[in-house]
Protein backbone atom coordinates (compact mmCIF):
# COMPACT_ATOMS: atom_id res chain seq x y z
CA UNK A 1 0.00 0.00 0.00
CA UNK A 2 1.51 3.31 -1.04
CA UNK A 3 1.00 6.55 0.82
CA UNK A 4 -1.01 7.93 -2.12
CA UNK A 5 -3.44 5.01 -1.94
CA UNK A 6 -3.77 5.46 1.81
CA UNK A 7 -4.81 9.11 1.44
CA UNK A 8 -7.64 8.44 -1.00
CA UNK A 9 -10.23 8.30 1.76
CA UNK A 10 -10.18 10.38 4.92
CA UNK A 11 -12.86 10.10 7.62
CA UNK A 12 -13.03 12.96 10.14
CA UNK A 13 -13.78 12.50 13.83
CA UNK A 14 -13.57 15.18 16.55
CA UNK A 15 -10.64 13.55 18.36
CA UNK A 16 -8.92 11.48 15.67
CA UNK A 17 -8.57 10.99 11.96
CA UNK A 18 -8.90 7.82 9.93
CA UNK A 19 -7.37 7.06 6.55
CA UNK A 20 -8.60 4.05 4.60
CA UNK A 21 -7.57 2.46 1.34
CA UNK A 22 -10.20 2.42 -1.44
CA UNK A 23 -11.09 -1.24 -0.78
CA UNK A 24 -11.58 -0.66 2.97
CA UNK A 25 -8.94 -3.32 3.50
CA UNK A 26 -6.52 -1.23 5.56
CA UNK A 27 -7.41 1.54 7.99
CA UNK A 28 -5.01 3.89 9.80
CA UNK A 29 -6.51 5.37 12.97
CA UNK A 30 -4.60 8.38 14.34
CA UNK A 31 -5.47 9.43 17.88
CA UNK A 32 -5.20 13.04 19.16
CA UNK A 33 -5.68 14.80 15.83
CA UNK A 34 -5.20 18.59 16.03
CA UNK A 35 -4.29 18.49 19.71
CA UNK A 36 -4.69 21.97 21.23
CA UNK A 37 -1.99 23.57 23.37
CA UNK A 38 -2.31 22.30 26.94
CA UNK A 39 -4.34 19.24 25.96
CA UNK A 40 -3.06 15.89 27.17
CA UNK A 41 -2.92 12.97 24.69
CA UNK A 42 -4.73 10.59 27.02
CA UNK A 43 -7.88 8.49 26.98
CA UNK A 44 -10.49 11.18 27.37
CA UNK A 45 -14.06 9.87 27.00
CA UNK A 46 -14.51 11.68 23.66
CA UNK A 47 -11.48 9.96 22.14
CA UNK A 48 -12.73 6.55 23.25
CA UNK A 49 -16.16 7.33 21.79
CA UNK A 50 -14.55 8.11 18.44
CA UNK A 51 -12.30 5.06 18.46
CA UNK A 52 -14.88 2.50 19.46
CA UNK A 53 -17.49 4.04 17.13
CA UNK A 54 -15.17 3.69 14.15
CA UNK A 55 -14.04 0.18 15.04
CA UNK A 56 -17.64 -0.94 15.48
CA UNK A 57 -18.55 0.61 12.12
CA UNK A 58 -16.01 -1.56 10.28
CA UNK A 59 -16.68 -4.76 12.25
CA UNK A 60 -18.26 -7.36 10.01
CA UNK A 61 -20.77 -9.97 11.08
CA UNK A 62 -19.73 -13.55 10.46
CA UNK A 63 -21.90 -13.90 7.34
CA UNK A 64 -20.38 -10.71 5.88
CA UNK A 65 -16.80 -11.96 6.02
CA UNK A 66 -15.23 -13.33 2.86
CA UNK A 67 -12.99 -16.41 3.17
CA UNK A 68 -9.36 -15.37 2.95
CA UNK A 69 -10.08 -11.63 3.18
CA UNK A 70 -7.65 -10.33 5.81
CA UNK A 71 -8.06 -6.73 6.95
CA UNK A 72 -5.75 -4.50 8.97
CA UNK A 73 -6.23 -1.62 11.38
CA UNK A 74 -3.25 0.45 12.49
CA UNK A 75 -3.55 2.43 15.72
CA UNK A 76 -1.18 5.40 15.72
CA UNK A 77 -1.08 8.99 16.97
CA UNK A 78 -0.99 12.45 15.46
CA UNK A 79 0.60 13.77 18.67
CA UNK A 80 4.23 13.47 19.69
CA UNK A 81 3.11 10.85 22.23
CA UNK A 82 1.22 7.66 21.42
CA UNK A 83 -1.03 7.85 24.48
CA UNK A 84 -0.34 8.80 28.10
CA UNK A 85 -3.08 6.56 29.49
CA UNK A 86 -6.20 7.18 31.52
CA UNK A 87 -7.69 10.60 32.15
CA UNK A 88 -6.11 11.23 35.56
CA UNK A 89 -7.93 14.53 36.05
CA UNK A 90 -11.24 12.75 35.61
CA UNK A 91 -10.12 9.88 37.85
CA UNK A 92 -9.22 12.24 40.68
CA UNK A 93 -12.52 14.07 40.34
CA UNK A 94 -14.59 10.87 40.46
CA UNK A 95 -12.56 9.38 43.31
CA UNK A 96 -12.94 12.53 45.43
CA UNK A 97 -16.68 12.42 44.77
CA UNK A 98 -16.86 8.70 45.61
CA UNK A 99 -18.60 8.22 42.25
CA UNK A 100 -18.23 4.48 41.68
CA UNK A 101 -20.91 4.39 38.97
CA UNK A 102 -19.16 6.77 36.60
CA UNK A 103 -15.68 5.42 37.34
CA UNK A 104 -16.90 1.91 36.54
CA UNK A 105 -18.62 3.21 33.41
CA UNK A 106 -15.30 4.69 32.22
CA UNK A 107 -13.49 1.44 33.00
CA UNK A 108 -16.14 -0.65 31.24
CA UNK A 109 -15.81 1.51 28.13
CA UNK A 110 -12.05 0.84 28.14
CA UNK A 111 -12.60 -2.90 28.48
CA UNK A 112 -15.18 -2.96 25.70
CA UNK A 113 -12.61 -1.41 23.36
CA UNK A 114 -9.48 -3.37 24.21
CA UNK A 115 -11.37 -6.68 24.21
CA UNK A 116 -12.79 -5.93 20.77
CA UNK A 117 -9.30 -5.03 19.54
CA UNK A 118 -7.71 -8.12 21.08
CA UNK A 119 -10.21 -10.40 19.32
CA UNK A 120 -9.39 -8.83 15.94
CA UNK A 121 -12.81 -7.19 15.56
CA UNK A 122 -14.39 -10.61 15.47
CA UNK A 123 -11.48 -12.46 13.89
CA UNK A 124 -10.75 -11.19 10.39
CA UNK A 125 -8.64 -8.16 11.36
CA UNK A 126 -5.02 -7.92 12.44
CA UNK A 127 -4.56 -4.94 14.77
CA UNK A 128 -1.19 -3.17 14.69
CA UNK A 129 -0.06 -0.58 17.24
CA UNK A 130 2.46 1.91 15.82
CA UNK A 131 4.39 3.59 18.63
CA UNK A 132 6.26 6.71 17.49
CA UNK A 133 5.94 8.40 20.89
CA UNK A 134 5.57 7.45 24.53
CA UNK A 135 2.94 4.85 25.53
CA UNK A 136 2.16 4.94 29.24
CA UNK A 137 -0.46 3.29 31.44
CA UNK A 138 -3.64 2.77 29.46
CA UNK A 139 -1.85 3.80 26.27
CA UNK A 140 0.54 0.91 26.76
CA UNK A 141 -2.43 -1.37 27.55
CA UNK A 142 -3.99 -0.35 24.22
CA UNK A 143 -0.80 -1.35 22.40
CA UNK A 144 -0.63 -4.64 24.29
CA UNK A 145 -4.18 -5.51 23.22
CA UNK A 146 -3.13 -5.44 19.54
CA UNK A 147 -1.79 -8.48 17.69
CA UNK A 148 1.43 -6.68 16.72
CA UNK A 149 3.40 -3.81 18.28
CA UNK A 150 5.72 -1.84 16.00
CA UNK A 151 7.83 0.75 17.83
CA UNK A 152 10.42 3.27 16.79
CA UNK A 153 13.68 3.49 18.73
CA UNK A 154 13.77 5.83 21.71
CA UNK A 155 10.09 5.49 22.63
CA UNK A 156 9.34 5.09 26.33
CA UNK A 157 6.63 2.78 27.60
CA UNK A 158 5.52 1.46 30.94
CA UNK A 159 2.88 1.20 33.64
CA UNK A 160 3.53 3.94 36.25
CA UNK A 161 0.20 3.66 38.10
CA UNK A 162 1.92 2.34 41.24
CA UNK A 163 3.34 5.86 41.73
CA UNK A 164 -0.07 6.91 43.02
CA UNK A 165 -0.93 3.62 44.71
CA UNK A 166 -2.92 2.08 41.87
CA UNK A 167 -2.34 -0.63 39.26
CA UNK A 168 -3.15 -0.70 35.52
CA UNK A 169 -6.62 -2.23 35.45
CA UNK A 170 -7.66 -2.23 31.81
CA UNK A 171 -5.93 -5.38 30.60
CA UNK A 172 -2.25 -4.86 31.34
CA UNK A 173 -1.70 -7.98 33.42
CA UNK A 174 -3.76 -10.21 31.10
CA UNK A 175 -2.20 -8.97 27.86
CA UNK A 176 1.35 -8.61 29.17
CA UNK A 177 1.29 -12.14 30.61
CA UNK A 178 0.77 -13.46 27.07
CA UNK A 179 4.04 -11.85 25.97
CA UNK A 180 6.28 -12.37 29.01
CA UNK A 181 6.27 -14.62 32.07
CA UNK A 182 3.56 -13.68 34.61
CA UNK A 183 6.26 -13.04 37.23
CA UNK A 184 7.93 -10.48 34.94
CA UNK A 185 4.55 -8.91 34.10
CA UNK A 186 3.86 -8.50 37.83
CA UNK A 187 7.29 -6.97 38.42
CA UNK A 188 6.81 -4.48 35.57
CA UNK A 189 3.46 -3.46 37.08
CA UNK A 190 4.58 -3.22 40.71
CA UNK A 191 7.89 -1.43 40.08
CA UNK A 192 6.30 1.18 37.80
CA UNK A 193 9.49 1.78 35.82
CA UNK A 194 9.58 3.12 32.29
CA UNK A 195 11.39 1.15 29.60
CA UNK A 196 12.74 2.11 26.21
CA UNK A 197 11.38 0.46 23.10
CA UNK A 198 14.78 -1.22 22.74
CA UNK A 199 14.41 -2.79 26.19
CA UNK A 200 10.84 -3.88 25.51
CA UNK A 201 11.92 -5.42 22.21
CA UNK A 202 14.62 -7.40 24.01
CA UNK A 203 11.97 -8.68 26.45
CA UNK A 204 9.71 -9.79 23.59
CA UNK A 205 7.00 -7.21 24.28
CA UNK A 206 7.65 -5.12 21.16
CA UNK A 207 7.43 -7.24 18.00
CA UNK A 208 9.14 -4.95 15.50
CA UNK A 209 11.73 -2.29 16.37
CA UNK A 210 12.80 0.25 13.75
CA UNK A 211 14.84 3.45 13.65
CA UNK A 212 13.06 6.72 14.36
CA UNK A 213 11.03 7.91 11.39
CA UNK A 214 10.69 4.48 9.80
CA UNK A 215 7.60 3.26 11.68
CA UNK A 216 5.00 3.78 8.97
CA UNK A 217 7.16 2.16 6.30
CA UNK A 218 7.73 -0.83 8.59
CA UNK A 219 3.98 -1.19 9.16
CA UNK A 220 3.27 -1.03 5.43
CA UNK A 221 5.87 -3.74 4.82
CA UNK A 222 4.37 -5.87 7.58
CA UNK A 223 0.90 -5.56 6.07
CA UNK A 224 2.18 -6.53 2.63
CA UNK A 225 3.87 -9.63 4.05
CA UNK A 226 0.80 -10.70 6.02
CA UNK A 227 -1.45 -10.22 3.00
CA UNK A 228 0.61 -12.86 1.15
CA UNK A 229 -0.78 -15.48 3.56
CA UNK A 230 -4.22 -14.15 4.58
CA UNK A 231 -5.75 -17.53 5.43
CA UNK A 232 -2.91 -18.32 7.81
CA UNK A 233 -3.16 -15.00 9.65
CA UNK A 234 -6.93 -15.20 10.00
CA UNK A 235 -6.53 -18.75 11.32
CA UNK A 236 -3.87 -17.57 13.75
CA UNK A 237 -6.36 -15.10 15.21
CA UNK A 238 -8.62 -18.05 16.00
CA UNK A 239 -5.72 -20.15 17.30
CA UNK A 240 -4.63 -17.38 19.64
CA UNK A 241 -8.16 -17.11 20.98
CA UNK A 242 -8.14 -20.82 21.77
CA UNK A 243 -4.57 -21.15 23.06
CA UNK A 244 -4.17 -17.82 24.88
CA UNK A 245 -7.67 -16.46 25.49
CA UNK A 246 -8.28 -13.19 27.31
CA UNK A 247 -11.98 -13.26 28.04
CA UNK A 248 -14.27 -10.30 28.56
CA UNK A 249 -15.31 -11.56 31.99
CA UNK A 250 -11.65 -11.77 33.04
CA UNK A 251 -11.03 -8.18 31.96
CA UNK A 252 -14.18 -6.90 33.64
CA UNK A 253 -13.42 -8.74 36.87
CA UNK A 254 -9.97 -7.17 37.02
CA UNK A 255 -11.23 -3.68 36.21
CA UNK A 256 -13.80 -3.90 39.02
CA UNK A 257 -10.90 -4.59 41.39
CA UNK A 258 -9.24 -1.51 39.86
CA UNK A 259 -12.32 0.64 40.52
CA UNK A 260 -12.59 -0.45 44.16
CA UNK A 261 -8.85 0.09 44.66
CA UNK A 262 -9.06 3.55 43.10
CA UNK A 263 -11.94 4.57 45.36
CA UNK A 264 -9.89 3.57 48.42
CA UNK A 265 -6.98 5.90 47.53
CA UNK A 266 -6.16 8.61 50.02
CA UNK A 267 -5.43 12.30 49.59
CA UNK A 268 -1.70 11.72 49.13
CA UNK A 269 -2.31 9.54 46.08
CA UNK A 270 -4.78 12.03 44.64
CA UNK A 271 -2.30 14.88 45.07
CA UNK A 272 0.24 12.78 43.15
CA UNK A 273 -2.31 12.38 40.34
CA UNK A 274 -2.80 16.17 40.34
CA UNK A 275 0.96 16.75 40.04
CA UNK A 276 1.23 14.32 37.13
CA UNK A 277 -1.63 16.07 35.32
CA UNK A 278 0.06 19.46 35.83
CA UNK A 279 3.37 18.09 34.58
CA UNK A 280 1.72 16.63 31.47
CA UNK A 281 -0.06 19.92 30.81
CA UNK A 282 3.18 21.91 31.15
CA UNK A 283 4.86 19.51 28.73
CA UNK A 284 2.42 20.80 26.09
CA UNK A 285 2.19 17.81 23.77
CA UNK A 286 1.33 18.93 20.25
CA UNK A 287 0.19 17.54 16.93
CA UNK A 288 3.06 16.38 14.75
CA UNK A 289 3.89 18.90 11.99
CA UNK A 290 3.37 16.35 9.21
CA UNK A 291 -0.10 15.28 10.40
CA UNK A 292 -2.87 15.90 7.87
CA UNK A 293 -5.29 18.60 9.02
CA UNK A 294 -9.00 18.03 8.37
Amino acid sequence: MTNIEKLLRIRPYPHMRVESDPANQVHWMYMHSQLAAGDRPCFRPGLMDDMWSFLNSITLREHQREPGRLRHVVVASDADAFNLGGDLALFAQLIRAGDREHLLSYARKCIDGVHHIHTGLGGDVRMIALLQGDALGGGFELALSCQTIVAEEGVQMGLPEVLFGLFPGMGAYSFLSKRVAPQLAERIILEGNLFTSEEMHAMGVVDVLVPKGQGEAAVEDLIRRQQRAPHAHIALNAVRGISQPVGYDELMGITEVWVDTALALGDRSLRTMDRIVKAQTRRSYTTKPDAVAL
